[in-house]
């Protein structure tokens, strides 16, 4: 009866105790990665127990917050400068970081649109084939999309043109939406956007070697103490997670470790 006793007494005290919170993994990634990082959370939350917030914006904007003290505890960055400016700030564990990534860049018009199978080259004229319309790109002074877009049509002759026309917005899926609303005839963004809005469709591609290869770098924050993190970061490099990725058009530039 007595050992009856203790038993029961040490399930009401375990059951009285308060819950242990449930630690929680901040992430500040890219925007043009929401809908792909989106599953890969879930399906590291379900394999570990883990709960992932996300908060997705422009590099460039993720960069400033994180200087600014935002509690991140991984930045994912579209492109190497923003990953190189936190790493400069000591803001990220250098040896965590990975690049992850990469993607490639497009023009896209509405669904509804006459143009289709447009030739981009040397002395592309992108401003003549939006007429009397704007393009829509991502901010071309900071945003990695939009760094790549002003790369892009420098290499082939078609910015002086180009840039009067330009309706520029803070990140990528904002420069996706003008398209989408048939705000903009034309935009310019990276394929994986375009493969998840119905209301666009790609009319052609900017070739490699017009704009930098778009590398999307992952790191841990140096104020990070949470254990979870480490195996965070192994789950994007892992074969589950590169399956992920990959169907939403992405190419992974990590050999999967496991």
């Amino acid at each position: 009866m007595a050992k009856r006793f203790f038993v029961l007494a040490c399930l009401i005290f375990a059951l009285a105790q308060p819950a242990v919170a449930q630690e929680t993994i901040t992430v500040f990634a890219a925007a043009s990665l929401k809908n792909a990082l989106d599953d890969v959370d879930a399906a590291f939350a379900m394999a570990n127990g883990a709960k992932i917030t996300a908060s997705y914006e422009a590099s460039s904007a993720l960069a400033r917050q994180i200087e600014a003290g935002a509690p991140a505890d991984v930045f994912i960055s579209a492109d190497l400068r923003w990953m190189d400016y936190v790493a400069e700030h000591r803001l990220i564990k250098p040896d965590t970081r990975v690049n992850l990534l990469g993607n490639k860049l497009v023009l896209i018009a509405p669904k509804g649109s006459m143009l289709d199978h447009v030739p981009i080259g040397q002395g592309f004229d992108i401003a003549k084939l939006a007429g009397d319309g704007r393009i829509a790109v991502a901010d071309v002074k900071a945003v990695p999309a939009g760094l790549y877009a002003k790369a892009a049509l420098t290499k082939l002759g078609a910015w002086a043109a180009a840039e009067p026309k330009l309706a520029q917005a803070e990140n990528v899926r904002a420069t996706l939406a003008f398209v989408a609303r048939g705000e903009t005839p034309l935009g310019i963004v990276y394929e994986t956007d375009a493969r998840v809005e119905p209301k666009v469709k790609i009319v052609g591609v900017f070739p490699d070697g017009s704009y930098p290869p778009v590398t999307y770098p992952v790191a841990a924050t140096a104020s990070t103490t949470k254990a979870d993190v480490a195996k965070y970061l192994a789950f994007l490099r892992s074969r589950q997670a590169k399956d992920i990725f990959e169907k939403y058009g992405f190419s992974v530039l990590t050999t999967p470790a496991s």
